[in-house]
């Protein structure tokens, strides 16, 4: 594990697998090393890359500094460039995926590639009126301190039935997940005011993009993704077959090494 140290104080913890081009890699809602998550992934891209994988603020090893703004978690990010070298390619998976999208239009050709796999971002009325709830009821629970509470506000909201959740909390993961609930709020950040598709923003990545989503996946998500390839000037859409949200690394590996290498 090593540290770098972000523009307002915080120590961001990471690994660092492979050699070659940087690559960074950023995780949605919850995801920390911890979790492991991403180790797949890393190891799938580390004969052909320097494979970067941190605990976003907040979560893990690394601290936190408040007040949050979405700037802050750019500013982690461009520290973790600056500390691999003046640029690195840049993945983000769901909300992470959103976060990624911001930094690189923040950071420019910092930023070499950028690769997105479902940004969760959705312009259907409904949820979007779904999403400004969400947002408003996760900063009142954590207010009093109320992780779980957020944590199972988070899991209705992506779709888990509230008969479900009771059985959720006996799961062995659930207090693990539940320590890092309090940034869930800086995921939403991430998506915007509504958690709409922004395509006005995405005009202003200026760097080739591939935009992933998988077939197996949930309908929006195709709808978003073609979206935001169409948006983006330098955008490329692609479905991985009989993908679901949560992508296999053994899928998502080599679509990777061959955009980031052409």
């Amino acid at each position: 594990m090593k540290h770098v140290q972000s523009a307002d104080g915080t120590t961001i913890a990471y690994d660092q697998i492979g050699h070659g081009p940087a690559v960074i890699l950023v995780d949605g809602a919850l995801g920390s090393r911890a979790f492991g998550f991403l180790v797949p992934l890393a190891t799938g891209l580390s004969p052909h890359f320097t494979v970067i994988i941190y605990d976003r603020r907040g979560r893990g090893e690394s601290t936190d500094t408040q007040p949050f703004a979405l700037e802050r978690e750019i500013e982690d990010i461009e520290a973790l460039i600056n500390e691999v070298g003046d640029e690195a390619f840049l993945y983000g998976i769901s909300s992470g995926a959103a976060l990624a999208l911001e930094a690189t239009v923040k950071l420019g050709h910092k930023v070499k590639k950028l690769a997105l796999y479902e940004a969760p971002y959705d312009s259907d009325a409904a949820r979007k009126l779904a999403f400004r709830t969400y947002r408003k009821q996760l900063v009142e629970v954590l207010a009093e301190g109320r992780r779980g509470d957020a944590l199972g506000l988070f899991m209705m909201f992506v779709g888990m039935p509230p008969e479900h959740l009771e059985g959720a909390r006996q799961q062995p993961m659930w207090p693990m997940w539940e320590a890092v609930a309090h940034t869930l709020p800086y995921d939403a950040a991430a998506l915007g005011e509504d958690g709409s598709v922004p395509t006005e923003k995405a005009t202003r990545v200026p760097v080739l993009t591939l935009v992933m989503d998988g077939s197996a996946s949930f309908p929006f998500m195709n709808t978003t993704a073609i979206a935001l390839a169409k948006a983006i000037p330098n955008g490329e859409h692609r479905t991985l077959e009989g993908q679901t949200h949560e992508v296999e690394a053994k899928v998502l590996a080599p679509a990777l090494v061959e955009f980031f290498n052409t």
